[in-house]
């Protein structure tokens, strides 16, 4: 068992839970509406308790206690949905369309948490001039609280994927450092070359590797698995599948044909990933991405894999949930390294008050 306690809100799978779980915390409490989601998070984090529920309408002292009992909350981790920031506008923070939002806000006041971490997308920083980000950072000074965010792009800490994500990151009890970027960006090629291919076959749900392990990252990944789950392909009709047999590595629908560059007409489309990069940001399954090397769309593991989820953190529901679950994740090894500078805080904390 870990030293520090924390609860996840709006935790959808539990991505980064699972990060701060791997850190060396106590994961207690996940919060979330998404039924199926809630049922992985429980598969993945054993032990932990969940709340199935409208969070606008879940208290600390009527709802957690009873669940997690005299334990001490020392985070809260969460990433709240931002769609009503963007429909309200700048002076109307307190807009019942911002009720998530306000719903982690309320619930930080009302557990007075050592730390906190809100996670969400970049474009909330500039959103109406950066008002709704100044917003969150005086609510949550006037609480006592120093708060800073960053920016910060997941392949830069060990995830094969360039997803970029603002991280805010409060604390009462004293200055909290952001990880530093590794050295190392680990590619497409480096993440997925060991799982089957899938190129006669859809697959079943325990496969057999591909390969042995070819490199650090991923012997990470098959660390605890024996057999590849979630590895299911999509069915094709033969049309797609030829028109994604002429994006090469790396291209996108610029690469095809005059009469197949229309066929579907946002940038993103027929983008073939990168064989020697990170990924661009896994959706949650809109499926305009293909494998670097085969004429297919990635399965959910391989969306995992690109997501640092390890091999053995297995995915419920039918295909489009899981899509769903994966894409809305934070990377767990991004979270891991946010978690590890969040424990350091503690740490020195208590080292100051012992």
């Amino acid at each position: 068992m870990g030293k520090y306690n924390v609860i996840d809100l709006f935790c959808g799978c539990g991505g980064l839970s699972y990060g701060f779980e791997n850190a060396g915390f106590n994961v207690l409490l996940g919060i979330d509406n998404d039924a199926k989601a809630l049922e992985t998070f429980e598969k993945n984090h054993t032990g932990s308790k969940t709340i199935c529920g409208d969070i606008t309408n879940i208290h600390f002292d009527s709802d957690f206690k009873n669940l997690i009992g005299n334990k001490n909350i020392d985070v809260i981790i969460g990433g709240p949905p931002c769609q009503g920031m963007s429909l309200s506008g700048p002076r109307k923070f307190e807009d019942p369309r911002n009720k998530l939002y306000l719903s982690y806000i309320r619930l930080v006041e009302e557990i007075r948490p050592k730390m906190f971490v809100i996670e969400n997308v970049p474009g909330l920083v500039t959103l109406f001039g950066g008002q709704i980000k100044d917003n969150i950072i005086k609510i949550f000074s006037e609480m006592g609280y120093s708060i800073q965010y960053r920016i910060l792009c997941a392949s830069d800490y060990g995830v094969p994927q360039n997803r970029k994500r603002v991280v805010f990151v409060g604390s009462r009890i004293g200055e909290f450092q952001y990880p530093k970027p590794k050295s190392e960006k680990i590619t497409c090629k480096m993440a997925l070359s060991d799982l089957p291919a899938l190129e006669s076959e859809l697959g079943n749900d325990a496969m057999n590797y591909a390969t042995r392990a070819t490199n650090d990252y991923q012997k990470i990944m098959r660390k605890n698995s024996k057999y590849v789950r979630n590895h299911i392909a999509a069915n094709h009709s033969e049309q797609v599948k030829k028109i994604i047999s002429l994006v090469p590595d790396g291209g996108n629908y610029k690469d095809l044909p005059e009469e197949y560059v229309h066929s579907r007409n946002f940038h993103v489309a027929w983008t073939r990933f990168s064989s020697d990069k990170p990924a661009p940001t896994i959706d949650t399954g809109h499926r305009h991405h293909f494998h670097y090397k085969y004429n297919r769309v990635p399965t959910v593991r391989e969306c995992a894999r690109l997501q640092s989820f390890p091999d053995d953190f297995i995915f419920l529901g039918n295909k489009t949930q899981q899509f769903r679950q994966v894409g809305n994740a934070v990377p767990p090894i991004m979270a891991q390294e946010i978690a590890k500078m969040v424990i350091r805080t503690l740490d020195s904390f208590d080292e100051q008050n012992l």
